[in-house]
């Protein structure tokens, strides 16, 4: 395994004509990336993927593009979209060997950015990249190729890219732990790697995906219903008649409960309560500097405005982290009934006991950035090291940060926020969706492996999970093709043995024939001659005296 996973940092040898290529467009709202990945010829068992790997220049280095900002710049000009991108297909095909081209599948997948704008506009977007691409470029690429994905597709891509990279595909290695996973409605069961969960939260999203390996029942018709939009069976293997990679994963993306999205809904929380309060008591809490709101949130001593709808609140941070985390409770329920809540959303069933988690984003920054607590995750240290760090004063932390004690992606918007980050992220894990005090198995990471694992790398492994069957005819046909080469061989020197016995033992028999006949010349020719002796009278017998 180490060994393979040094292989995949190293320069592509795309001197080597059996290499496949395969090129992802990622066209998100900030920006557009395109990826590039490469995989050598399937092994020929119908039960592996494709060993897909993102391809790297001759430096090493991936082979990954970015420009801003995103795609729906051409919502109102969809003429635009092919110059848009076409910096990320010509950095792509400089690096996909020319004579691949025609064989390189192309897919722009287009996320949050696109799914804002008017379906009018997507089709307008997409068609024009239909359109017009492949007048440009060479590459593999048609209308399927070109598609707005929906937050469970992109979910359900990284869940697939991150079990792929961390080889909980490869079900002949029974090192790891197992779990029994229940096949359709008859009743069959399989017994294979359990595959890990994935905890995502952005600025302003949440998403969760996780394998549910038994389908379980349903309380009520409403969750049945709402469990089916939030389920996603697939199959992997490029065989749908083998279900070794039949999968059946729970994904949801909570909107609003991104961690900076959380802060605005919290700072307008206590604005409203804080008004609120006022209004009832007569009193003037957050209206000047000099009777500041007590904000639990933030680290002890900071001082802070917060402006909503021409109202100004002035808060003053005391650093009290049980306080913050039983504050953020209520916004659990959601910005608003419009949107999902995390409270009272339907959750496929965790089984605690025999579950894997890993944490990205903001739950590694939580946990890594300021309390140096990144990777294993373990609720009572991490509640111990968060309260610590709100207990701070502001000045002490910001001596801290100078001298260089927290890691170096933290900031001072980091140290501002860390209390509150911290409690919103434990809220959410625990009270959100219900981890166990004591679970010992989630890990914050921002790399697997040493590497950033995308969305897009599980996507390419779905688009592409059909590919092996060509590899796979292919060598049925060269099998078959060299097996009747041989057979005809075999086959054709036996006919020829086989003439030379029959013209062999036709000649013995002529022979054989020739000799009786001439046997029977012979003896005709004796018994004509011993007839002759005795008819033929000899001279003079035959006259009287």
């Amino acid at each position: 395994r180490y060994l393979a996973r040094v292989e995949e940092l190293t320069a592509t040898d795309t001197e080597d004509s059996a290499l496949n290529y395969g090129v992802v467009v990622d066209c998100g709202s900030s920006g557009s990336r395109v990826f590039v990945y490469f995989w050598p010829p399937h092994n020929g068992n119908p039960h592996d993927l494709l060993d897909i790997k993102q391809m790297r220049d001759r430096s090493s280095r991936p082979v990954v593009k970015k420009i801003k900002p995103g795609i729906s710049v051409a919502a109102a000009a969809p003429e635009r979209a092919t110059p848009y991108l076409r910096p990320l297909l010509q950095f792509a095909a400089a690096h996909v060997p020319a004579q691949k081209h025609k064989e390189t599948p192309l897919y722009i997948l287009c996320t949050a950015g696109m799914r804002l704008l008017p379906e009018r506009q997507q089709a307008a977007i997409l068609e024009e990249l239909v359109r017009n691409v492949p007048l440009e470029f060479d590459f593999l690429f048609s209308k399927s190729h070109a598609e707005v994905i929906s937050g469970k597709q992109e979910g359900v891509y990284a869940w697939i890219g991150i079990n792929f990279v961390l080889g909980r595909f490869d079900h002949e290695d029974e090192e790891d732990a197992v779990v029994t996973v229940a096949l359709g409605d008859q009743g069959e069961s399989l017994v294979r790697k359990r595959t890990v969960g994935i905890l995502d939260m952005g600025g302003a999203s949440l998403q969760i995906a996780y394998e549910v390996p038994d389908s379980g029942a349903f309380s009520s018709p409403q969750q049945e219903e709402a469990a089916k939009s939030l389920l996603a069976e697939f199959n992997l293997g490029c065989d749908v008649q083998h279900t070794g990679h039949m999968y059946r994963v729970y994904v949801n993306t909570f909107l609003g409960f991104g961690g900076n999205f959380a802060r605005q809904r919290y700072e307008e929380l206590v604005l409203n309560q804080t008004s609120v309060h006022n209004r009832l008591h007569n009193q003037q809490t957050g209206l000047n500097p000099e009777m500041p709101f007590l904000d639990p949130c933030l680290p002890v001593g900071l001082e802070d405005t917060v402006a909503r709808g021409g109202q100004t609140l002035y808060v003053r941070g005391r650093g009290d982290w049980p306080a913050c985390a039983e504050l953020l409770q209520p916004l659990l329920a959601g910005p608003n009934s419009s949107q999902a809540s995390l409270a009272g959303a339907y959750k496929a069933p965790i089984d605690f006991g025999n579950s894997e988690f890993y944490g990205f984003s903001e739950f590694f920054y939580c946990t890594e950035d300021v309390l140096r607590l990144g990777g294993h995750y373990n609720a009572p240290t991490f509640t111990s090291a968060a309260q610590e760090y709100c207990s701070q004063r502001w000045e002490v932390l910001i001596q801290r940060f100078r001298g260089g004690l927290y890691s170096a992606h933290a900031d001072q918007h980091r140290l501002k926020y860390q209390c509150f980050k911290s409690a919103w992220m434990y809220q959410v894990l625990h009270q959100g969706f219900h981890f166990p005090l004591d679970y010992p198995s989630l890990r914050t990471a921002q790399l697997v492996y040493d590497r950033e694992v995308q969305w897009t790398l599980g996507a390419i492994l779905y688009k592409t999970r059909f590919l092996p069957l060509r590899d796979l005819r292919q060598e049925s046909i060269r099998q078959a093709h060299a097996s009747w080469l041989r057979l005809s061989f075999v086959y054709n020197h036996y006919l020829f043995f086989a003439c030379i016995l029959v013209v062999a033992l036709a000649i013995v028999l002529y022979l054989l024939r020739l000799r009786r006949i001439h046997r029977r010349q012979l003896r005709s020719a004796q018994l004509t001659l011993l007839w002759l002796d005795k008819v033929v009278v000899p001279a003079g017998q035959g006259n009287g005296p």
